[in-house]
Parts: C-alpha cells; structure tokens; sequence
C-alpha cells in the first residue's frame, strides 16, 4: 500500500528530482554558485546548469527542455506569442541586477567613453583610438553573438541608442565571439580591442572603462549600479513557466532569499536587496 502510494518522478509535486537550468552566459556562473548551495541544504534535487546565451534559454524553455531558463534580456513579443501557442505562459522573476562594462586592453590609455563614443565606434564611424585620446591604432571591436541576451541589450541601447523603430546595426567589421571569457581572453593581449561583457566578468586582466550619458561617467560597480546612475545597468532573469513544479519553485524561492542572494553578489552581481527599485511583484 505504501509503495502505491509513491510518488512518480515526473510528478510535479515530488519534492526530489532534477532541474534543468539553461541560457544566459552573462549569470551562469552565479547560477551555479546558486545551484550548489541550494544542493548542500536539500540533497534530494538535483540541478543541472548550462549556458549557451539567453536566446539558447528561451528557447528550450518554450520546447519544454528545461525548467529555467536564465536571461540578460526581457523576452520579445514574437518570443512571448511562441510561447504559448506551445502551451508555455513565461514568468520573468528578477533575480539580481547587472551594469554592462566595456572593457579595453590595460595598456591602453582611454579610461573613459560616453554612449555616443560606444555607438560610434560599434557602427564603425570611429575607426581609431586616437579619435578618444589614446593611441593611433585601429580598434578592434568584439561583440557577443546574436544568441546573446547582452548582444541584444548592447544593440538596443548602444548600436540604437534607445531609439524605437531604429534599424541601425553593429558594423560589418564587429568580431562576435560566442562567450563573455572568450572577450576578457581578446582584450587582455590586444592593445587595441574593445569589448562589452556583464560586469560578473570584470577583473584586473583587463580595464573596465567609464561611462557617460549627458556629460557624467560613471564606473560599472555594484554601488552605481545600485544607485541607477550606470548608463547600461539591468536587471537578470530566471524564466519560468507561470506553473513550475515543486522543486523548481522551492529553488526559485531560494535564489531569492537573502543567503541566494548573497551568491549573485559573489559572482560580482548587484543583489536584489541592494538595489534603488526592486521590481517582481
């Protein structure tokens, strides 16, 4: 009788079994951080962490291939409406908040660039880094690849500069490289690359450049991300559909509570607590 009584593994009320996490590359390293915690307090579940950017995330979220999918961007409309024609209703939970850094080469001078800056040299206008102040040398410019939620977020805000309706695209000459390590392994031995990464990525290998938007630059740190006045700051998301199982809500409440939270702030990410507006219901 008490054998009848079992719970099957695909019972979405079972408190064991296996969580598929996939997506983002900007948070994948925080997510397993999570990850692991989470496992040392209930060895019952089990969680599997991928990355591959956030469009790889949404996507097997909307096949049904995974539980969470992680992402530096919101979903698009054309995401949102495939979605549920394949049964999926996607929730967005905020889980922590990230400034995108641009990054250049420690040997190059320029320690500072506004947006306008940013988007003339990713359309190609700027060709050379004695247009900033620095060398005369060309600048080689890397992007992430279009799987990527910050390549989105970059094209949109930087490329675009915000502008609805805006065609405007990276120029041809924009090296994408499929990974936020494989920038920080290019900017770190060439003088005259410039790239763009999640600010989880920053280290002393490289130097993270300031930032301006009307005529004050600020730095890609917690504290500024915090306070909203880092021109590219945003907010990070597990995606989930609006009916989760168990184990997956039981992780989800988990990455929210403050000892999870305290993973996405070791990773070098701003904390749901520690920011200016905190934006789930």
């Amino acid at each position: 009788m008490l054998g009848g009584c079992s719970r099957k593994p695909d019972d979405p009320n079972a408190p064991y079994g296996f969580i598929q996490i996939k997506g983002s590359d900007t948070i994948v390293n925080a997510a397993q951080l999570v990850s692991e915690k989470f496992m040392e307090k209930d060895p019952l579940i089990m969680v599997g962490v991928t990355g591959g950017g956030s469009g790889v995330g949404i996507a097997s979220l909307i096949s049904k291939t995974c539980d969470i999918a992680t992402a530096s961007r919101d979903m698009s409309k054309k995401e949102i409406e495939l979605a549920r024609a394949r049964g999926v209703e996607p929730h967005e939970i905020i889980v922590s908040y990230d400034g995108v850094a641009l990054i250049v080469n420690n040997d190059n001078p320029v320690d500072k660039l506004s947006i306008e800056d940013l988007h003339s040299i990713y359309t190609g206008k700027a060709t050379n880094w004695k247009e900033f102040g620095g060398f005369d040398e060309k600048i080689t410019v890397l992007s992430r690849d279009v799987s990527s939620g910050t390549h989105i977020y970059f094209k949109e805000h930087v490329v675009q500069l915000g502008k609805k309706g805006s065609t405007e695209e990276f120029a041809p000459e924009v090296l994408l490289l499929s990974s936020s390590q494989a920038i920080v392994e290019e900017v770190s031995v060439n003088r005259g690359a410039i790239g763009y990464l999640g600010m989880g990525y920053v280290s002393d290998r490289t130097k993270p450049v300031s930032v301006g938007q009307g005529g004050e630059y600020c730095s890609p740190d917690i504290e500024n991300v915090q306070n909203k006045k880092y021109p590219l700051s945003r907010p990070l998301f597990f995606i989930v559909d609006s009916n989760p199982r168990l184990i997956t809500r039981k992780f989800i409440e988990y990455a929210l509570s403050p000892e999870g939270q305290e993973q996405f702030k070791e990773t070098g990410f701003v904390p749901l607590t520690g920011h200016a507006a905190n934006e789930n219901k």
